[in-house]
């Protein structure tokens, strides 16, 4: 997500159907800019806290999940079992590297027709698919090279 300005911000909540309160807007503000490290709420809590020395972790927390709520950004799980969160709403997945924590979006349109084509076909009962995404985990062999797939758009390498 490039970098927005504050009334964009503002519009991009209240679009949502959130109130843009102030803390939301700092919240915000804080996850676009670190945009593409799918930041975890304490990193967010980090980056925003000297500028906004009132604001609690409990409150970074819930507001990520009233953003995740409202579809202003994903939630992504580490095999850890842990939190992080991306700006980027639109379909795609994501490479997990256990040794280095980093999480990396890619997005690959044969994927997701494959998908598509699959839950088509079985017809899944009593349930609307909304999205869907593939999560790969697992480690970098060579520590010094990128993580990379062949024919597949990859972002934040």
């Amino acid at each position: 997500m490039q970098q927005l300005t504050r009334q964009e911000l503002h519009k991009h909540i209240a679009a949502s159907g959130l109130k843009a309160t102030s803390q939301r807007m700092v919240v915000y503000e804080a996850i676009v800019a670190l945009h593409g490290h799918h930041p975890t709420a304490e990193e967010v809590y980090q980056h925003l806290k000297p500028a906004n020395p009132s604001i609690s972790l409990g409150t970074v927390y819930k507001t990520l999940d009233t953003f995740a709520e409202a579809e202003l950004v994903r939630r992504v799980l580490t095999e850890e079992g842990g939190k992080r969160y991306d700006t980027n709403t639109t379909t795609h997945s994501h490479i997990y590297c256990s040794n280095t924590r980093e999480i990396i979006d890619f997005e690959d349109p044969e994927l997701e027709s494959v998908l598509r084509d699959f839950f088509s076909k079985r017809q899944v009962e009593n349930f609307e698919i909304k999205s869907f995404a593939v999560q790969l985990t697992g480690k970098r062999v060579e520590p010094d090279k990128q993580i990379s797939i062949s024919g597949v758009s990859n972002q934040n390498l």
